[in-house]
């Protein structure tokens, strides 16, 4: 996959994770579109990098993402790459009291469902071209889920198997690629509950991002998810408990 002169949308893109590639993309000579549900965030983004166009639109609302699928049609013909990287988190126990339904029913939507919407729709856009790509951002959480983030874990693992089928789908169609980028934690504001500030940098998973996309890897294993990936092949009670040692 060419990692310059692509058109690329990011869901979520005005902070973390989303706004590291956004900026390592634009570096790369990329037109990139990156949304978020915060106008005044996607202001600051707008006025920290001119070269960006920024569109406000949540994801989970079909109404505002059919008014994105129309915006890229008209003003982005030559859009090619779709980054799902919108996300949404809880950390907390499971018990008696935790509101996990509520919880659990705000992740699916955001992590899962609306990322087989937007996908869905932007389809025969990304199939129309000689050469285009899906991401989508899971989690190492995917592969072995932590107690302190269960919903957002199972979230993810749907997402995970959902990107399984989408490329197995797909794989046809030689001219798009399905990958699925699957970080540790990071350090943004989105993962501060969960102890974000020991992860990694949101640059470190962008850079990993454009090289796995360079040497069409298609699942790509940040830091430590490629030790939990190897230890799930041993013995998945001993990934498992690495993922919540201490927990």
């Amino acid at each position: 996959m060419n990692i310059s002169g692509n058109t690329v949308l990011i869901t979520g893109g005005s902070a973390g994770i989303g706004l590291a590639i956004a900026k390592l993309l634009v570096e790369n000579d990329n037109q990139v579109i990156v949304t978020g549900r915060d106008p005044e965030r996607l202001a600051r983004v707008a006025r920290e990098l001119p070269q960006l166009t920024t569109v406000v639109c949540d994801v989970t609302r079909k109404r505002e993402v059919d008014l994105l699928v129309q915006q890229l049609q008209k003003d982005f013909p030559r859009f090619n790459m779709l980054i799902n990287n919108a996300g949404r988190a809880y950390a907390y126990r499971l018990s008696a009291c935790a509101g996990a339904f509520e919880k659990a029913a705000d992740e699916i939507l955001t992590n899962y469902l609306a990322v087989m919407g937007i996908t869905e729709s932007l389809l025969p856009q990304l199939t129309s071209k000689a050469e285009a790509a899906i991401v989508n951002v899971s989690s190492i959480v995917a592969l072995a889920p932590s107690a302190k983030t269960p919903t957002y874990a199972a979230s993810k693992a749907a997402l995970h198997s959902y990107t399984q089928s989408l490329r197995i789908t797909l794989a046809p169609q030689p001219n798009i690629q399905v990958f699925e980028l699957m970080p540790p934690l990071v350090n943004t504001d989105f993962s501060m509950e969960i102890g974000g500030s020991k992860g990694i940098p949101p640059e470190e998973v962008a850079q990993c991002l454009l090289k796995a996309l360079a040497a069409n890897q298609q699942e790509i294993h940040v830091g430590l998810t490629a030790n939990i990936y190897k230890l799930l092949q041993s013995s998945p009670e001993s990934a498992l408990m690495a993922m919540n040692a201490g927990n």
